[in-house]
């Protein structure tokens, strides 16, 4: 990426933990779209697993990796994604995020949690562009998340990528075995949101829970389809869509991802991926 360009923003779905340990069709695809993004500043990641009070941004030097999960293989606890912060660039969004009407604090401790660190173990495998959290607050609402994804774009023209990490579908109680041909309520669900995101309807997607098929059941609750809104929040109409290259894991667990903004260089890599 040129230094020139604004940086990209991206909803990806971050699956289950072991998406780590088996990166699949979407893990393949960031680790191509990856090489194209060197000249980043910093990552700012938006994740369902840093909820708050209020908001909360990360101005950790060194946030550790945190493995907030349990009963999963010994493998994935020694992955670790040693990375430096950027508080200066963490301040600077939560001054954005204050001008825009949230009330913002600082936190210095904070580690990576896994809806950080799972997808920058694909995309960024070197771990040599800082990174920095800001927290979903318990009671942040589809409108909220659009307007803090308008708060934060500025970011993006200094080199900041903005990240909604989520799950184009949520539902841990319909998890079925590996394998498990997708249920049609998550196909439904997806390919309604993903007309939506290639129009840029933001009105409609931030009436999704009663305009979409099945909203209800692919999120029971909402915080794994907010950062979607807080990525798309943050791009213009005239942006480039491309979508990433997925499939849907245990039967119920779409990968669908988005990236806007993408330099040249990542949508070439994402051709040759894909074979177009």
């Amino acid at each position: 990426m040129k230094k020139n360009l604004v940086a990209p923003a991206l909803f990806i779905s971050h699956g289950a933990p072991t998406f780590a340990l088996e990166p699949g069709l979407l893990g393949a695809s960031l680790r191509s779209l990856g090489q194209s993004l060197s000249d980043l500043r910093a990552v700012l990641v938006v994740s369902p697993h840093w909820q708050t009070r209020e908001v909360v941004v990360m101005t950790t030097p060194e946030p550790e990796t945190v493995h907030d999960f349990g009963g999963f293989p010994a493998e994935l606890y020694r992955l670790q994604y040693p990375v430096r912060g950027e508080p200066i660039l963490a301040k600077e969004a939560a001054a954005l995020l204050e001008n825009a009407g949230f009330k913002t604090s600082l936190d210095e401790r904070r580690g990576l949690d896994h809806g950080s660190w799972v997808v920058l173990y694909h995309l960024l495998p070197q771990s040599n562009i800082p990174v920095f959290q800001v927290s979903m607050p318990y009671t942040l609402t589809a409108a909220e998340a659009l307007k803090m994804g308008q708060a934060l774009a500025p970011l993006r023209q200094q080199g900041v990528a903005i990240v909604g990490s989520g799950s184009m579908t949520h539902n841990l109680h319909d998890i079925r075995q590996p394998g498990t041909r997708p249920e049609t309520y998550v196909e439904e669900f997806s390919s309604w949101v993903g007309t939506a995101v290639q129009a840029h309807a933001l009105t409609l997607l931030q009436n999704y829970r009663t305009q979409a098929p099945h909203a209800e059941q692919a999120h029971p609750t909402e915080e794994h389809f907010l950062p979607l809104l807080v990525s798309i929040g943050a791009t213009k109409d005239e942006e480039t869509l491309q979508v990433l290259p997925s499939e849907v894991t245990y039967g119920v667990l779409s990968m669908a991802s988005y990236g806007w903004g993408l330099p040249q260089e990542g949508l070439a890599h994402q051709a040759t991926l894909t074979g177009d």
